[in-house]
């Protein structure tokens, strides 16, 4: 092999390929022109191979382009050795380059027609931009089906909310017959002690008992319609600590009113000043329910108790983590349920009653307020033997019951200033014109809020109290007047808006509010501390 090589590579007995061309320049030149140029194009095409193969690491059939590449560079370099050969005879060595030539060649033919059926099979341009036109077309279609979920949730949303509405006011439906025996009674004591005070006006001692009944009923009447506001608004749910046994002696009225006059209401409130942590407008209603349901479950009368108690769990219980827990039942002397109806009771629209006297959400209710609250409710009934319903609610002992402070009494204050007080109805701001008066107070009045910010520019006011509803202009709209003009002005607001979360919304957190109904006391406290404040605050 060595021997061949050698016998091949050996150059004494040849002659340069110059010499065939009898050496002539226009022969030689034009071969070495040629060839040069073909060189350096052979050389940039593997070039440019290679840097799309590295750019493009994912382009298929990349062995094959490095393939063709070191054939198109073996080409290259035989035009490279014919350039050599004019003047040197290195035949033996040209031979070689060819060779290489050659097995590139073969090599890179066979691999092209081995890739010739993948190569047919890869999809066309027009295939691409067919697939591509398929892909938007179901991209669109997942856009648009994301757009109706989000449709269909939101609209499911309003349902809900519009079910909780339907559900609160068919309770205030149920109660209506008993607020207006309630409210009768109420304006009877304001009314007949009113007529005593007017006929016995010299009888001091009978004139102040008197007007201590007259507000009394009052008062009475200000929590009873606090309670059904706070059923009518639509609101978020708000989760705090409260002493169940007294939430449910703030809701004792409202509850008797519920039961009617021909269910016995009976109440067996544990001793135990334990706080759960629940939204107490949405509990309140469950309590409601509960109670509404066993009294429809008894037309003929019966009794209902109310019942509070404390549970510790210590062994695994199916639904209840251990720890402690406050138990709210409502029992009832009623009918009972069968175990089929006991398995469905708290599924959302199902109703043992009537068609149009049952909506079928008042137990699926109080089943969500108590999951929500991280408890659960239970129920325990045979037929003929009543009904027990229980809420058992987790207990927190973090929370410190609320500490109940005396009213103060009221005590004659001496003030002055000039108080402009602006509310449409007059015996409102009569009632106020003469407090304000008895505490040595100037007053002025305006019927609107535009005659409110007049009066601001014309008769200088210390401070202004404002009510919110008002027809034609706001008391908030009315404010931002009067802030144009006097920037340092106190506004006091009066109001019996009971939304507070709403009423923030528009007046600000940091607004001053005396709420409807109010005492002589409360509205000196307020004044006093409007007038007290540093100018501009």
């Amino acid at each position: 092999m060595l021997e061949y090589l050698s016998r091949l590579l050996d150059t004494h007995t040849l002659s340069p390929h110059g010499f065939c061309l009898l050496w002539r320049p226009e022969l030689l030149w034009t071969h070495v022109v040629s060839d040069a140029l073909i060189f350096a194009a052979y050389m940039t095409i593997p070039a440019a191979l290679g840097v799309i193969i590295h750019k493009r690491r994912d382009v298929p059939f990349g062995w094959m382009v490095m393939c063709f590449a070191l054939f198109i560079t073996a080409c290259g370099f035989t035009h490279l050795m014919g350039i050599w050969t004019l003047w040197r005879p290195d035949y033996g060595l040209e031979a070689l380059v060819k060779a290489v030539t050659a097995v590139a060649s073969i090599g890179t033919a066979i691999a092209l027609w081995t890739l010739i059926p993948l190569a047919v099979s890869l999809p066309s341009p027009a295939a691409l931009r067919a697939v591509n036109e398929e892909l938007r077309r179901s991209i669109a279609e997942r856009d648009l089906a994301i757009a109706e979920l989000q449709n269909e949730k939101a609209q499911r949303q309003r349902s809900e909310q519009a079910l909780l509405q339907s559900q609160k006011m068919d309770a205030l439906g149920q109660l209506s017959g008993g607020m207006a025996h309630d409210f009768n009674n109420l304006l009877q004591a304001v009314q007949g002690s009113l007529e005593l005070i007017k006929r016995r006006a010299a009888d001091v001692v009978k004139v102040q008992q008197l007007a201590e009944n007259a507000i009394e009923a009052t008062e009475r009447g200000s929590r009873l319609t606090a309670q059904l506001l706070a059923f009518a608004r639509s609101k978020q749910l708000k989760v705090e600590p409260f002493i169940l046994s007294d939430f449910i002696v703030g809701t004792r009225d409202l509850v008797a009113r519920a039961a009617g006059s021909l269910i016995d209401l009976r109440f067996d409130l544990g001793s135990e000043d334990l706080c759960v942590q629940a939204d107490r407008t949405q509990l309140e209603l469950a309590l409601l329910n509960l109670v509404i349901n066993a009294r429809d479950a008894m037309p003929g009368g019966g009794w209902i108790v109310v019942r509070t108690r404390k549970l510790e769990v210590v062994m695994p219980d199916p639904d209840l983590a251990p720890g402690l827990y406050v138990e709210l039942s409502v029992v009832d002397t009623g009918p009972g349920m069968t175990p089929e109806v006991r398995t469905h009771a708290f599924d959302p629209f199902f109703t043992t009653k009537p068609v149009g006297q049952g909506t079928g959400l008042g137990l699926a209710q109080a089943y969500g307020v108590v999951k929500q609250a991280g408890g659960v409710a239970r129920i325990e009934s045979l037929p003929g033997e009543g009904a027990c319903v229980s809420l058992f609610l987790p207990a927190t002992l973090d929370s410190q019951p609320p500490v109940v402070r005396p009213a103060k009494p009221f005590r004659r204050r001496r003030m002055s200033g000039l108080v402009l007080v602006v509310d449409d109805d007059n015996h409102v701001r009569e009632f106020v014109a003469g407090a304000l008066d008895s505490f040595g107070l100037a007053v002025i009045g305006a019927t609107d809020g535009q005659q409110g910010v007049d009066a601001v520019r014309s008769a200088k006011p210390d401070l202004v109290l404002m009510d919110y509803a008002m027809p034609g202009m706001t008391g908030a709209e009315a404010a931002r007047l009067v802030a144009e003009e006097r920037p340092d002005l106190r506004v006091v607001f009066m109001t019996g808006y009971a939304d507070s979360e709403a009423l923030a919304a528009v007046l600000g957190h940091d607004a001053e509010v005396l709420r409807k109904p109010f005492r002589m006391e409360d509205l000196a406290e307020a004044v006093e501390k409007a007038l007290r404040a540093p100018s501009g605050a």
